[in-house]
C-alpha cells in the first residue's frame, strides 16, 4: 500500500508573494532622442522642438515609456520634459532612463500601494523566479514594506528558500 504524499507547504501557514503577479501589462518603448540632436550630440533648440512637433505621438497609446539618449550628449533637462508634455494623456507612464529603471519605478508605485496585512505576523517567501522583469529594486522595496509586519521572510522557493530575516522573540 502506498503512502499517501501530503504537501506540506500547501498546508502550512506560510505565504508566498510572487511581484510577476502585479506587473502592470502594456508596451514598453525605449524611446532614444539622439536622431532630434545635431550630429547626435548638440541640442538645436528651433530643430529640436521642430522634431518633438512633428513627431507621431499617437503611436505611443497606454504605452510605458523611458525616455534617453545612446550618446554623450548633454541633455537639458526641458528636452526630456518637452517630450513628455507630448505624451501626457497618450502614455501610460514616461520616465528618463533604461526600461529597468522604467521597471522599478513602475514596481515602486506598486509595492507603494500594496495592502500587506494578510501577512501580518507570518512567515512570508518572496518568490525569486519569474518570466517577467522584476528588477531587484522592487524585491529589495517589497522586503522592506514587509520586514516591520511579517515574522519571517524568505526568498526563492517553498522548496529551496534563503532566509533573510526572523522576527526575535519577545
Amino acid at each position: 500500500m502506498a503512502e499517501e504524499i501530503i504537501n506540506r507547504v500547501a498546508n502550512s501557514k506560510l505565504k508566498v508573494i510572487d511581484l510577476e503577479d502585479f506587473y502592470p501589462e502594456g508596451k514598453r518603448v525605449l524611446f532614444d532622442i539622439k536622431d532630434w540632436l545635431f550630429e547626435g550630440l548638440v541640442l538645436r533648440e528651433k530643430e529640436f522642438r521642430a522634431s518633438v512637433s512633428a513627431h507621431d505621438w499617437s503611436q505611443y497609446k497606454d504605452a510605458y515609456i523611458s525616455l534617453y539618449c545612446s550618446t554623450d550628449a548633454i541633455v537639458p533637462d526641458w528636452a526630456y520634459m518637452l517630450i513628455t508634455m507630448q505624451l501626457e494623456g497618450v502614455s501610460k507612464l514616461t520616465v528618463i532612463g533604461s526600461l529597468e529603471h522604467l521597471e522599478s519605478i513602475l514596481y515602486a508605485s506598486i509595492i507603494s500601494d500594496l495592502d500587506l496585512s494578510i501577512y501580518q505576523d507570518m512567515p512570508v517567501i518572496i518568490k525569486g523566479c519569474s518570466h517577467k522583469p522584476v528588477p531587484a529594486n522592487a524585491l529589495v522595496l517589497l522586503s522592506q514594506k514587509l520586514k516591520p509586519i511579517a515574522k519571517s521572510i524568505m526568498f526563492g522557493e517553498a522548496c529551496s528558500s534563503v532566509p533573510l530575516y526572523k522576527r526575535k522573540k519577545m
